[in-house]
């Protein structure tokens, strides 16, 4: 499914700055399609360490023409949204700012709240999953390239790179408990450096979720945030998903695990899979997949949005 650029134009987008506890704001991006709503509606942000300016307006854009309204945000201390320090992962509170988007959309009268989907991309598939098996104003829940279970992630890892970034997120840590700022860890990197991804393809990654426009954004992540996730195993929710979920695993991913991944889309209730061609990061614009992964993903929507008889 194509849509050339020089005959069908860019959806419009406002931004709208969502206001999250305490204080601080989700910056998110807001389109809507033409013609009298209530709109379905899909939630959408970004992996670790990436932006919504990296990659995620091709996706919105294609929903959108579909009817389907997008709601796009960056997490708390991360892109253009407000929060201290900068570039600091914490699952719970990113997971909290999904509740939050979520929440939004439904309270807006041009959007059905009855029909929300989240949709998460690599590390926001932890989310998704966890979002699928424990809220239930979801009408559905779409996961590309995601990421299901930290632990696994964590021991595809070569030891004496593992021992390193944990040794880095300890002393981050501490130097946190005494007020220090962050130390920083590139999310990108080649093959042996110490990054979080120093796969073959990770620089190709990381080229695609550059934002293309001014938008500023660094390749770095506090070491601190590998505390956050490597324990945590979403996979085992995998039962208790409510709604309809859609997976999109890459054949040949060497970041995110994919034996968990297919065990979800087979665990789940309402589960369903999609195997997607090429790698982890093939499934953005750029890569090979992108326009399979969309028109699966938006067959998925169409079918799952259609209104209560």
């Amino acid at each position: 499914m194509t849509y050339p650029d020089d005959n069908i134009p860019t959806p419009a987008r406002t931004t709208v700055r969502i206001p999250t506890a305490p204080g601080d704001e989700l910056d998110t991006w807001l389109y809507l399609p033409e013609g009298q709503g209530p709109h379905p509606a899909i939630v959408m942000a970004h992996g670790i360490g990436a932006i919504k300016a990296g990659g995620l307006a091709p996706f919105a854009e294609r929903f959108c023409r579909e009817g389907f309204a997008a709601v796009v945000f960056d997490y708390r201390q991360w892109g253009d949204s407000t929060g201290q320090p900068r570039e600091e992962l914490s699952v719970p509170r990113q997971l909290q700012d999904y509740s939050t988007a979520i929440g939004w959309a439904a309270a807006q009268p041009s959007i059905d709240k009855h029909r929300i989907f989240a949709w998460g991309t690599s590390f926001a598939g932890m989310y998704i999953i966890e979002l699928a098996a424990s809220d239930h104003r979801l009408a559905g829940a779409l996961a590309q390239s995601p990421l299901a279970d930290g632990l696994a992630a964590a021991m595809m890892v070569p030891p004496a790179r593992s021992l390193r970034l944990l040794a880095l997120a300890l002393q981050d840590r501490l130097g946190a408990a005494l007020g220090r700022p962050p130390r920083y860890i590139p999310v990108a990197g080649a093959p042996g450096d110490l990054a979080i991804g120093a796969t073959p393809d990770s620089l190709f990654g990381e080229k695609l979720i550059t934002p293309k426009d001014s938008t500023p954004w660094q390749n770095r992540v506090a070491a601190r945030s590998l505390l956050s996730f490597s324990w945590r195993r979403p996979v085992r929710r995998a039962a208790a998903i409510h709604c309809p979920i859609l997976l999109v695993v890459a054949e040949n991913d060497t970041l995110a695990p994919v034996r968990p991944a297919l065990r979800v889309a087979e665990k789940a209730p309402h589960g369903e899979l999609y195997r997607s061609g090429g790698g982890h990061y093939d499934v953005y614009q750029g890569g090979k997949s992108f326009d399979e992964v969309l028109a699966v993903e938006i067959e998925f929507l169409h079918r799952h949005a259609k209104p209560a008889a």
